[in-house]
């Protein structure tokens, strides 16, 4: 009997395929392998029968689409956390998620260690490790990419193939994907040059700008505290609605992101993602936000939104920090309920309209016709008590410079 039992996180690709081999072989030990179901697709066929011909004595596949969205990715959308302005952090919100359940089977199956497919020089080897650490620290991490002998994904491949693990990675396509509902992440070949165009074969849920429509399409989204609620007048589970604007952004060439990032480990890596839905939320979101947001709490939600992409993206979901951020962004969120309208054209998405039962905007003080109802002879004495402090500083700086040259002649 194994000595060890190890539960696998396990995507069916390429590094966790030869992984559960090569981990029965390496540590002696019984392998059972887990996998989180966040809204992925292509990877989930077959995949029990995958890990049991890879040497499995036990395969989990649990659907966590709804828990992932409603608790990871629609609580980042309310802080409009996205990395470095840009990512909508689709992968970095997955793992914490995926840690935690890959303890609860390790706890169910008495399993003495969890091992991931994270490379030794990516981010989520520190998301995975922190969070399992985090909720049970007894529990040994194994990390294989960092210590087995394979140096390329070729030399993996080849590994494959000679033990008969499926695998969908080819030397010709070499690329690894990593994707769930909020978003899929590319990588690898031709993608490590940063001046190299993403060829369109890379891409896997979004057309390109120019086969997209020549005509725009609109959708309207519906938000409830924060949450959204419909697409086009229609109310939808989260799970559906997030589908919905998949589709929707995709065929218009929507939420591709192109970018040099900078790893929690300290490298730059040029990274490529798709995340049509995600996108079109935080810009709706966002916009909403403008009408309903107070202007002082609005700017320091603002400061700290970096902060908060930060923790997630640095595998520190389960931190108090993290926990007490979210506390502020709910309670701003209170009021953020109503309507945008967003116009989708070949990449582009354009405000076409907002409006909120709490809106902040009042009409009568913003325009600029015989309805205005600003008070503008309030003006005068406003911007002299608010002017008055530089105003100080200045003629206090310049009576100390005139003495100085009197002092001086």
């Amino acid at each position: 009997m194994s000595k060890n039992k190890i539960v696998v996180a396990y995507s069916g690709g390429l590094d966790t395929s030869v992984m559960v081999k090569w981990l029965k072989d390496n540590y002696d030990a019984e392998i059972i392998t887990f996998t989180g179901n966040l809204g992925q697709t292509k990877e989930l066929v077959g995949l029990e029968e995958k890990a049991h011909n890879s040497g499995a004595t036990k395969s989990y596949v649990l659907d966590l689409t709804k828990e992932y969205l409603e608790e990871y990715a629609f609580p980042a959308l309310k802080a409009g956390a996205m990395y470095e302005e840009a990512y909508p952090m689709a992968c970095s919100l997955g793992r914490p998620l995926l840690a935690k359940t890959l303890v609860e089977v390790a706890r169910k199956e008495g399993a003495n260690m969890v091992a991931h497919g994270c490379t030794g020089k990516g981010n989520d080897q520190v998301r995975f490790e922190v969070a399992v650490g985090a909720l049970a620290p007894d529990l040994i991490n194994i990390a294989p990419l960092r210590t087995w002998e394979f140096k390329s994904r070729e030399e993996e491949i080849d590994y494959a193939k000679a033990n008969n693990i499926p695998v969908a990675a080819t030397k010709d396509n070499p690329y690894s994907i990593d994707e769930n509902i909020w978003g899929t992440a590319i990588e690898c070949g031709i993608l490590e040059d940063p001046m190299a165009e993403p060829p369109e074969d890379a891409f896997q849920h979004t057309v390109s700008p120019e086969d997209a429509p020549d005509q725009p399409e609109y959708v309207i989204i519906e938000f409830e505290k924060g949450i959204p609620v419909s697409v086009n007048g229609k109310e939808m589970d989260s799970v559906s609605l997030v589908k919905e604007l998949n589709k929707i952004g995709g065929r218009n060439a929507v939420g591709r992101i192109d970018m040099i990032e900078n790893r929690l480990v300290g490298i730059k890596s040029r990274e490529v993602y798709e995340a049509p839905a995600g996108i079109i939320l935080h810009n709706a979101h966002k916009e909403l936000e403008r009408i309903t947001l107070e202007k002082s709490v609005a700017h320091y939600k603002a400061l700290i939104v970096q902060e908060y992409s930060n923790l997630i993206y640095n595998g520190l979901w389960f931190s108090p920090l993290r926990e007490a951020i979210q506390a502020f962004v709910d309670k701003t969120q209170e009021k953020v309920t109503g309507m945008v309208k967003l116009k989708l054209y070949k990449g582009n998405i354009i405000v076409s309209g907002r409006t909120s039962p709490y809106s902040l905007y009042d009409p009568e003080l913003a325009t600029y016709t015989a309805a205005d109802q600003f008070d503008h002879t309030a003006s005068e004495g406003f911007i002299k008590i608010y002017g008055l402090p530089y105003k100080t500083i200045n003629r206090v700086m310049q009576k100390a410079e005139d003495e100085k040259k009197s002092f001086v002649l």
